[in-house]
C-alpha cells in the first residue's frame, strides 16, 4: 500500500512537472519571462497542489505581459508613422528637385552669349524670308579639248626637219613659224610655177607680135591663131602651178613675190601655227625625215573647253539643249555656269549613257582637259515662303531645328522641312517670316546645349 502511494505521488509530480514545462515553453514563445521558474519546479516537487496554484498565477501573469507588449508596440507604430512622414518629406524634396531639374533643362535650351563670344564663334544671322528652291540633277563629266579649236599640223610636202622652234606645252601665236623643212619636192613645185610664169610672159609677147602682123596683113592668120592658143595654154599652166603652191599652203602675196625670192629659199618650207594656242603634242625632232601623212604638232586653243557629261536614261527627259548647268571641279577651281550645247541621240555601248556637252570659257587655264567634274543641271525653279541654308538646320533631340535669336539669347525652334536643293531647304513650319535665325554657327550652339544638358543630369546624381 505504501509502495502504491509512492508511485501515485511520483506520477502526479511527473504530470505537474510536464504541465509546468509546457506552460513555460509557451510563455517564452510569446516573449515573456518566467523568473524563479526553477524554484517553482522544486516547490512542485515538494508541494504539488501549491505548485499547481502557482502555475495558475503564472497564467495570469502571462495575460498581464501580453497587455504590456501591446502597449509597448504603440510607440513603435508612432515611430513608423514618423518615418512615413519623413518619407513624404523626402518625396516633396524630390519633387522640388525634379521641378528645379525641369527648370534647369528649359534654361539649358537657351544659349546666352556676349558680343565677344558671338564674334569668336563666328555666328551669322539672317531674317527668314522667301526664296527659290532649284531642283537639279547632278551628272558626272570630264573636261575635254575643244576639238573645234584643235589642229593636227601635217607637212604639206615631204622633207627633212632643219629647224624645230617649239616644244611641248609652248604657247604659239597665229602665223608663228614653229618648224622648218628642207624639201626637194617643194623646190620642184616652185620651179614649175616660175617656169609657167616665164612661159606665159613669152606666150603673151609672141601673141601680141603675131596679132599685129596679122592685122597688118604681113603674117598668115594661122600663125596668129597658133600664138593665141599658146597664150591660153601658158595661162592654164601658170594657173595650175599657182594652185599647187596654194595647196601646199602658200598665200597669194607669197606666190606673187616668189619670182624675187633667192634661189636658196626654194627648198625651204615653213610650218606655221594656224591660230593662237598651245602645243599639246609634238612629233618632230631635228633632222627627221617627214612625210605628208603624220602630224608633227597638235595645237589646241585652250581658252575654251568642252565639258562632256554623262546623262542616264532616267534623266534624259529633263536634259535638253539650252538647259542651264553649273560645273563644279575640285576646291581650287571656282564653279562655272554654262548651257548645254548638244545632247547625243544615242547611248554609249559601254556606259549606257547619252552625251551632253557644254562649252565653257577657260581664260584662266584652270580647266585642264582630263579633269573630272560634276555638272548640276537646273531642271525646275520653285518659289517658297521661307528658305534657309542647309547648314542652318540641325538635329536636336531627334528633331530638326533652327536657332532663332530673341531677347533671351539663341533658342532652338523645331521645324518641319519641305523641298530641298543642293544648298538650301524650305521651312514648312516652326519658323515665321521676319524671325532672325542663325545661318552660320548653328552646330556650335547645338553642341553647347547638349553639353549643358549632360552636365545638368550629371549634377543631379540620379
Amino acid at each position: 500500500m505504501k509502495t502504491r502511494n509512492i508511485i501515485t505521488v511520483i506520477t502526479v509530480l511527473i504530470l505537474v512537472a510536464g504541465i509546468g514545462y509546457i506552460a513555460a515553453t509557451n510563455f517564452k514563445t510569446m516573449g515573456g519571462e518566467m523568473p524563479g521558474h526553477t524554484d517553482s519546479v522544486s516547490e512542485h516537487q515538494d508541494h504539488a497542489e501549491a505548485d499547481h496554484s502557482t502555475h495558475e498565477g503564472h497564467g495570469d501573469h502571462e495575460g498581464h505581459d501580453e497587455h504590456t507588449e501591446n502597449i509597448e508596440q504603440e510607440p513603435d507604430d508612432h515611430a513608423d508613422h514618423d518615418e512615413h512622414d519623413e518619407g513624404h518629406a523626402d518625396h516633396d524634396d524630390h519633387a522640388e528637385e525634379s521641378e528645379d531639374s525641369h527648370a534647369d533643362h528649359d534654361e539649358a535650351q537657351v544659349v546666352e552669349l556676349t558680343d565677344e563670344q558671338i564674334e569668336e564663334i563666328g555666328l551669322v544671322t539672317d531674317v527668314a524670308g522667301p526664296g527659290t528652291i532649284r531642283k537639279t540633277i547632278a551628272l558626272p563629266g570630264e573636261i575635254r579639248v575643244n576639238q573645234d579649236r584643235m589642229a593636227h599640223i601635217v607637212p604639206r610636202v615631204p622633207g627633212a626637219a632643219i629647224k624645230v622652234n617649239k616644244s611641248l606645252g609652248d604657247s604659239v601665236k597665229e602665223g608663228e613659224v614653229i618648224a622648218v623643212i628642207d624639201s626637194s619636192e617643194l623646190a620642184d613645185a616652185k620651179a614649175a610655177f616660175l617656169a609657167a610664169v616665164e612661159r606665159l610672159e613669152m606666150a603673151r609677147l609672141t601673141f601680141e607680135r603675131e596679132e599685129k602682123l596679122w592685122k597688118d596683113k604681113v603674117s598668115a592668120e594661122q600663125d596668129y591663131l597658133a600664138a593665141k592658143q599658146a597664150l591660153s595654154e601658158a595661162r592654164i599652166e601658170r594657173r595650175a602651178a599657182r594652185q599647187k603652191l596654194q595647196a601646199i599652203g602658200f598665200g597669194d602675196q607669197y606666190i606673187q613675190n616668189l619670182p624675187e625670192e633667192p634661189d636658196q629659199q626654194l627648198t625651204r618650207y615653213e610650218i606655221k601655227a594656224p591660230f593662237d594656242g598651245t602645243i599639246i603634242q609634238k612629233h618632230i625632232v631635228l633632222g627627221e625625215l617627214l612625210d605628208t601623212s603624220s602630224p608633227v604638232y597638235i595645237v589646241a586653243d585652250l581658252s575654251s573647253v568642252w565639258v562632256d557629261l554623262q546623262v542616264y536614261p532616267k534623266d534624259l527627259a529633263s536634259v535638253e539643249p539650252g538647259s542651264r548647268v553649273t560645273v563644279s571641279a575640285p576646291a581650287a577651281i571656282s564653279n562655272q555656269t554654262g548651257t548645254i550645247d548638244y545632247v547625243g541621240p544615242i547611248l554609249g555601248a559601254d556606259s549606257r549613257t547619252a552625251l551632253a556637252r557644254v562649252v565653257l570659257s577657260n581664260e584662266s587655264g584652270k580647266l585642264r582637259p582630263g579633269l573630272y567634274v560634276t555638272g548640276t543641271v537646273t531642271v525646275k525653279d520653285q518659289e517658297v515662303p521661307i528658305i534657309v541654308p542647309k547648314n542652318a538646320v540641325q538635329r536636336l533631340h531627334e528633331q530638326k531645328c533652327v536657332f532663332i535669336k530673341d531677347e533671351h539669347g539663341f533658342e532652338p525652334a523645331f521645324v518641319k522641312t519641305g523641298l530641298e536643293s543642293r544648298t538650301h531647304v524650305q521651312i514648312v513650319s516652326g519658323l515665321s517670316p521676319g524671325q532672325t535665325y542663325v545661318t552660320q554657327g548653328a552646330f556650335t550652339l547645338k553642341s553647347k546645349i547638349i553639353t549643358s544638358t549632360l552636365d545638368s543630369h550629371a549634377g543631379h546624381g540620379h
